[in-house]
């Protein structure tokens, strides 16, 4: 269960907080209610939705106020990203026994977004605002990213699989990773003091690995961030717009991994350089890991698929060619994926 939100409010001076679009935050009104106060009201600007949350025997009073009972929570929610700092104001205005208002509490809210995305409908899009994405399950109604393990080799003399290399060293490889996209968006000075991670539980780290694509003025690179020793990955300058990251798998299920792994980005308020922070916000998603399926060679083929690879310098053409005559003697169906299927890549995953 996440950990709620909670701004502490207070007569004295006005609080302020950031929020993430969508997310509940509690406001803490027990030790800013002064003495004598008998009853409350709630007002905020525009986009900001107020909820009473409350029991059934707690009724509001005929002038819209709430009476100050112990089991009473006000819970705010904005659906609008901030433009600027503090743009969304909640005020709390406390009331004595005869209706005269006592003192008022004021909160400065700054709403951002941060959501952390993938292929949830295994359809080859990764959409914003997935419902349940730290959910997988399976069938062709199911939920969930599936990840491959990069067991292939694409660079030319290359040793070992491309999963042993920790740098991407051709673009063919990426064909290989799922892609994971972290949007964000809001006033660029709130990420300026916020921190933005992105982070793998240890017990997933050794079965993955994460790159951040990069672009500067001359080419793209890919960054190593995440996966065997490395468990978080602090974002730099963070701004409206996506962070695109590609993610491999390094291991197959086996009797001691079930083949989920899960990846989290945290919205954290740090208020010294060297604490920890404080999480405002976490949004999780979850792969499964694609199993090894071996089939015995013993056993009579049904149905062989290639793939088809006429662009490029290593065209396949001969090879099929070989293969169908081979497959006309086996009396075995022959299924050609065309390169849109396969992604041009001739190894099949």
């Amino acid at each position: 269960m996440p950990k709620r939100h909670v701004v502490q409010m207070s007569t004295s001076h006005a609080s302020y907080g950031v929020c993430v679009l969508g997310t509940e935050v509690f406001l803490d009104m027990r030790r800013s209610t002064p003495k004598g106060a008998t009853s409350f009201d709630v007002h905020a600007t525009s986009a900001v939705t107020v909820h009473i949350i409350h029991s059934p025997m707690t009724k509001p009073m005929i002038n819209s106020r709430w009476p100050l009972d112990p089991d009473i929570e006000v819970v705010v929610t904005i659906d609008v990203t901030s433009r600027t700092v503090n743009d969304n104001k909640v005020k709390i205005s406390y009331y004595g026994q005869e209706g005269n208002e006592l003192s008022v509490a004021w909160l400065y809210l700054t709403c951002v977004d941060v959501s952390l995305d993938v292929d949830l409908n295994r359809n080859g899009r990764v959409k914003s605002k997935g419902k349940d994405k730290a959910k997988w399950t399976w069938g062709p109604d199911g939920q969930g990213a599936v990840l491959l393990v990069n067991c292939d080799r694409d660079s030319p003399g290359a040793v070992g699989m491309d999963s042993s290399q920790v740098d991407i060293r051709t673009t063919a490889d990426l064909q290989d990773m799922s892609v994971m996209l972290l949007r964000t968006q809001g006033p660029s000075a709130i990420f300026a003091e916020y921190q933005v991670v992105l982070h793998v539980p240890e017990s997933d780290a050794d079965k993955v690995r994460v790159f951040h694509a990069i672009r500067d003025d001359s080419h793209h690179y890919y960054k190593p961030v995440l996966g065997p020793n490395k468990l978080s990955y602090v974002l730099d300058h963070v701004s409206g717009g996506e962070n695109t990251f590609y993610v491999e798998g390094l291991a197959f299920p086996d009797v001691g991994f079930s083949g989920l792994v899960s990846f989290s980005a945290s919205l954290l308020q740090v208020t010294h350089q060297n604490s920890p922070g404080t999480p405002i916000f976490t949004d999780t998603v979850v792969f499964r890991v694609a199993p090894w399926i071996m089939t015995p060679n013993t056993q009579q083929p049904v149905e062989v698929f290639v793939c088809s690879i006429r662009r490029g310098s290593d065209p396949n053409e001969v090879f099929l060619e070989g293969l169908r005559a081979l497959l006309r003697k086996a009396n075995c169906k022959l299924t050609i994926c065309s390169e849109v299927d396969s992604r041009s890549d001739r190894w099949i995953q």
